[in-house]
């Protein structure tokens, strides 16, 4: 049995919809029953691409929105945050561990790096004054996502 689902959700960009997004998006992975560690590691890479969405790409507008699209294909999460704000002006800078275009915000520069680290594929799209894409795949190895 295979399983396939979508959702889209789109949400101002303000910093209270950052748990929101968390909240949503680890409620519909759940549906492959993933481990305490996949959610939360999913759960974490949802604050950082928001935060970084708001932060990085809005400079903390709040009239601006996020759209998050996740999907499951059998017992692979995709998750993709996407903005389109500045965008980023040095991918290659800005995926470094420490980097941050925001200092003065005591910004720790590990949002890529985390991602990285917790999903198993990440691919980062960005044009400066378009926008940027953060495009995320983690497998669930539960037993519900498992299919025969």
């Amino acid at each position: 049995m295979s399983r396939n689902n979508r959702m889209q959700l789109r949400f101002a960009s303000i910093s209270e919809n950052e748990s929101f997004a968390r909240v949503t998006v680890a409620a519909f992975v759940s549906q492959l029953d993933p481990t305490m560690e996949e959610l939360t590691d999913i759960k974490t890479v949802v604050s950082e691409a928001v935060t970084n969405a708001i932060i990085h790409g809005y400079d903390s507008s709040p009239d601006e929105e996020i759209e998050i699209t996740a999907t499951i294909e059998d017992d692979r999460f995709y998750l993709t945050v996407e903005d389109k704000g500045k965008g980023i002006e040095d991918l290659e800078l800005a995926r470094q561990p420490l980097y941050t275009s925001k200092p003065e915000l005591e910004r720790s520069g590990m949002g890529f790096t985390i991602i990285e680290n917790f999903m198993d594929e990440m691919d980062v799209y960005s044009e400066p004054g378009k926008g940027t894409k953060i495009v995320m795949v983690k497998r669930i190895e539960s037993k519900k996502a498992l299919f025969n």
